[in-house]
This record gives structure tokens, C-alpha cells and sequence, in this order.
């Protein structure tokens, strides 16, 4: 049997000193260690078998689950995320379990109806502390999934919770004490946060173009499109349509993935930085691409939002999502009897708005959309 001790032992052995190890760990709740898995290898598990991973397979990427099963999800764009991380770390050096359950849980909080819901809700919550799925995926982990008698959420370690609350720290949303705002975050959370960036970027382009909302020609004047369908057609000189799409994606994917590597080593060797407290104490991200390459993301980023995430179908759906959110939330607030008996008491202990938020947040599109009729449909069945 290979040991929870020689895994271990492997990390300090072959990752990078910069990188996070699992043998370093702590938990809020004191638990006894498995034999067989390391800290962050059950961090990883335990996201995995959770009832608000599950739930990503009905959340919205861009396209609602009802407009077609090709589309992204939450899960797939996590589980594509993850693949992607895990790429990064291990050609880093760096703890490639850490980045996994980091990538798996990064939109554990995000709201039905994507960047639209989270909006929505924020409004809703507004003069209350505001709502941000980031945040809210570390209540998710740490307060809202019940799992284990002696403790609320899934008690991942330390490291994990640290990583997935500086996932994106806003001005509004400071980093509280607890998750010592005065460090840095650890390279393998940063990886992560670029690697979820660089899969929305390819599965956006290949899920808009199926959807008939972008062309094939429109993306030609697209520097990081043009090289990467030139690299196809040099090993395929004939491919053209769907196929020349899906190859020409992964090549965005390869080009972005194989300069961020070798941007961040020699950032690694720039900055001098030999061990966790360095990357600790570095004033500026560690992990990112070269000047070029940046340019050339945001070009096609640009080209996503004009034509993709502003195309008028979109917009008509976020439009509606509003919507939905907005009156659900009102409605459970001015009547929480018609919340689930678990919320009703979990407002008690936390409020009556904030358990709302936690309510509607948790839910997926479809759930959504059915909560509505129930609530505003005069003829429609309850059960």
C-alpha cells in the first residue's frame, strides 16, 4: 500500500519549494488523518461528493441548461478548469490536489443564471453586506453543507478555505483576519484562477460558435484565433467546419497554458523566490502570462464580450434572470413560511436576508425557474 506518509514524502521530494504541502495543513476541526490520502487529496473528495457540486450540473456558464445539453455547465467549465490546473502545477512544480480542489470548488457559490443571478442578488443584497459568489463559495464549504455530525460545512483545510476566499478579493469585500490579508496567496491558488480564465476563454468560443451567436469568419481578426487555426491548417491543410473549430480551440487553450508556464518560471527566478514565505511576502502575482500573450487574451476577451456575452439572446436571458431572482428573493423575504424548514431556522440564526441569499444562491436554473411558477403561477401544482 502506498501510505498517506509516502505521499507525503513524494511532495517534499519532487515538488518545488514554493509549493504548497499537504503534510503542512490544519483544520479548524481537528480530524484524525487518512491512511491512504493526503489533506488535500480528501479537501478534493469531500468537494466532489458535496450536494452544491452536484447542483453545478444545472447552473448556468452562458447558455441555460434548457437551450441544449452540449452547452457548458458550472460543472463541466469546473471539471475543464481543473484538467487545465492540474496541467499548470505539475509543470510548475507545484501541488497539483491543492489545484484541483481549488478549481472544483471555485463556483460552488455562484448563483442560478450565471454572472446575471449574482448581479441580481447582489442588488438584493445590497444594503446588507452585498452578495458575491467568491464569498459565497466559502460559506458554502464552511457553513451551508451538512455532511458530518461534528462540524457545519466540510472543515477542508486551512489552505484550501485561504485559497478559495482570495480567489478574486474585491475593495468592497477586504480580506478578513482570520485569512491573513497581509500574505499573498499560494501559487498553486493563483494558477487556479488564471486556469479558470483561460477555459471559459476556449469552451465560450466553441459553445458560442455551436450556438450560431459568432461565426467562424467573425473570429478572424483575432490574433490568438488566426495563430492557432494557422497550426491546424499546417497539420491539416483541407479541415474545415466543426472540426477545425474544436482543434483550433485547443490550441488556444496549449498557447495560453505553455506561455503561462514559461511567463510565471521566470517570474519564479525574477522575483528570487525559494520558499513558501517568499511567495508569502511578493508584492505583485506570480502567476501570469507574458506581455504578448496578454495582449493577445485580451483582444479575443474583448471580442467575447462585445459579441458573445452582449449578443442580444444573452442579454434577453440575463434580463430574465433579474427577473427571477429579484421576485424570489422579495417574496421569500416578506414570507419566510414559504421557505424550507431548514432556511426558516437558519434565519433565525443568521437573518432573514442573508438566509434568503443563501437559499436562492444554492439553486439551479431549472429549480429556479420552477420555485417561480410555484410562486407566481396562480394554476401551477406545488408538489
Amino acid at each position: 500500500m502506498i501510505t498517506r506518509e509516502e505521499l507525503e514524502r513524494r511532495e517534499e521530494a519532487m515538488l518545488s519549494p514554493v509549493a504548497a504541502k499537504s503534510a503542512r495543513t490544519r483544520r479548524l476541526h481537528p480530524e484524525p488523518e487518512h491512511p491512504y490520502r493526503t489533506a488535500f487529496q480528501r479537501d478534493r473528495d469531500r468537494v466532489i461528493h458535496c450536494a452544491a457540486f452536484r447542483r453545478l450540473q444545472y447552473k448556468t456558464q452562458v447558455f441555460v441548461n434548457h437551450e441544449g445539453d452540449y452547452y457548458r455547465t458550472r460543472l463541466t467549465h469546473s471539471t475543464e478548469a481543473a484538467q487545465i490546473a492540474r496541467t499548470i502545477a505539475r509543470a510548475m512544480g507545484l501541488n497539483e490536489d491543492l489545484c484541483e480542489v481549488l478549481a472544483l470548488s471555485h463556483d460552488l457559490g455562484h448563483t442560478p443564471f450565471g454572472h446575471s443571478g449574482q448581479d441580481a442578488l447582489d442588488e438584493c443584497m445590497r444594503e446588507r453586506g452585498g452578495f458575491e459568489h467568491n464569498l459565497q463559495s466559502l460559506r458554502v464549504v464552511a457553513l451551508l453543507e451538512r455532511r458530518y455530525p461534528e462540524f457545519p460545512g466540510l472543515n477542508l483545510t486551512w489552505e484550501t478555505q485561504e485559497s478559495i476566499r482570495k480567489h478574486d478579493v474585491k475593495p468592497d469585500h477586504p480580506v478578513e483576519p482570520d485569512f491573513r490579508p497581509e500574505w499573498g496567496p499560494l501559487l498553486e491558488a493563483e494558477v487556479v484562477d488564471i486556469a479558470d480564465s483561460i477555459a471559459y476563454d476556449a469552451h465560450d468560443i466553441d459553445d458560442s460558435v455551436k450556438a450560431g451567436l459568432i461565426l467562424e469568419k467573425d473570429l478572424e481578426d483575432i490574433e490568438i484565433w488566426r495563430e492557432s487555426v494557422a497550426e491546424v491548417r499546417r497539420r491539416w491543410p483541407t479541415l474545415e467546419g466543426e472540426m477545425l473549430v474544436r482543434q483550433s480551440v485547443l490550441r488556444v487553450i496549449n498557447l495560453e497554458v505553455s506561455d503561462l508556464v514559461t511567463a510565471s518560471l521566470a517570474n519564479m527566478a525574477r522575483l528570487n523566490l525559494k520558499s513558501l514565505e517568499d511567495v508569502r511576502a511578493a508584492k505583485e502575482r506570480v502567476v501570469g502570462f507574458s506581455p504578448e500573450v496578454t495582449r493577445k487574451k485580451r483582444e479575443l476577451q474583448r471580442f467575447l464580450f462585445r459579441n458573445v456575452y452582449r449578443h442580444y439572446r444573452v442579454v434577453i436571458m440575463q434580463e430574465k434572470a433579474h427577473k427571477f431572482i429579484r421576485e424570489l428573493f422579495h417574496a421569500y423575504v416578506s414570507n419566510t413560511a414559504q421557505l424550507p424548514p431548514r432556511f426558516q431556522s437558519w434565519a433565525k440564526e443568521v437573518g432573514v436576508h442573508r438566509a434568503v441569499a443563501d437559499y436562492v444562491a444554492g439553486m439551479t436554473d431549472r429549480y429556479a425557474q420552477e420555485e417561480y411558477r410555484k410562486l407566481f403561477y396562480p394554476f401551477e401544482n406545488i408538489l
